[in-house]
């Protein structure tokens, strides 16, 4: 973490803040990459000198961490790419965004630390275009929709996120019914904020937890298959160009499947 000043001196962890006061940041510098890199293939969407999208497969796991300290995405870029963004630290380097191991699509890495810190403001500044397609169950009784609802940590399991609206932070999902069976709906999801879960949460608050969920799902529908979630589409502002870039990972083909099997 980088150094921090309150109205230019060290800054302590007893400092009191008050209105009016400056507080300074220092970004940390670059750590040195100890990930090693591994031959994983990794489908390409976009690529350039700046930063590449590739289309995550389920089951992937974005970066090294407890439990998994190889076979990531970050050891599958490091030997396609090896010269990435130091900023996201030794075991995270040009990682932007996350998303989870089991939700497939668009994922954006960065080759250097300028297009790590602009995707990084945009990010943050939520001018960044997330849609999802999401497989759920039941039919909704809206073909559209904004659930507008704080997300934060389960009172009781603390390794979930639940809808709280006393210790939440915000968060909101617009939802369109693309197509509907008595069983399943096929939903698109576009976020307006990046919460942990936040689709998956969301989605069960309404009573409609994705198919395949372990975690927020019903037990009749937490089948064999993954949760049913992928990053369809991402669009941000080249950190380079300034021009509006868009970009679509088509679906997998596990979720075909399961959308077959759920009549639609």
């Amino acid at each position: 973490m980088g150094a921090a000043t309150l109205n230019g001196k060290p800054a302590r962890s007893s400092d009191l803040v008050r209105t009016g006061d400056e507080i300074r940041v220092a970004e940390p510098p670059a750590e040195p990459i100890a990930t090693r890199p591994q031959a994983i293939p990794v489908a390409i969407i976009y690529e350039d000198a700046d930063l590449i999208v590739i289309n995550k497969p389920a089951g992937l796991v974005v970066h090294p961490g407890a439990g998994n300290p190889e076979n990531t995405l970050v050891n599958a870029l490091l030997h396609h790419c090896p010269n990435l963004s130091g900023i996201g630290g030794k075991e995270r380097p040009g990682i932007v965004h996350r998303i989870d191991k089991d939700t497939s699509g668009c994922l954006v890495a960065a080759k250097n630390d300028e297009t790590h810190r602009s995707l990084s403001t945009q990010f943050a500044d939520r001018v960044v275009e997330k849609i999802y397609l999401a497989l759920v169950t039941g039919k909704l009784r809206s073909a559209s929709g904004t659930i507008d609802e704080k997300i934060g940590r389960h009172p009781v399991h603390r390794q979930r996120m639940a809808v709280n609206t006393q210790r939440g932070r915000a968060a909101k999902t617009d939802y369109r019914v693309i197509r509907s069976s008595s069983a399943a709906s096929l939903v698109e999801c576009r976020l307006h904020s990046g919460r942990t879960h936040q689709i998956r949460v969301h989605l069960h608050h309404i009573g409609h937890p994705l198919i395949g969920d372990k975690v927020y799902g019903r037990r009749e529908t937490a089948t064999n298959t993954r949760q049913m979630l992928h990053a369809w589409k991402l669009g941000f502002r080249h950190p380079r160009t300034g021009d509006w870039k868009e970009f679509e990972a088509p679906l997998p083909e596990d979720f075909v499947k399961e959308m077959s099997r759920a009549g639609l």
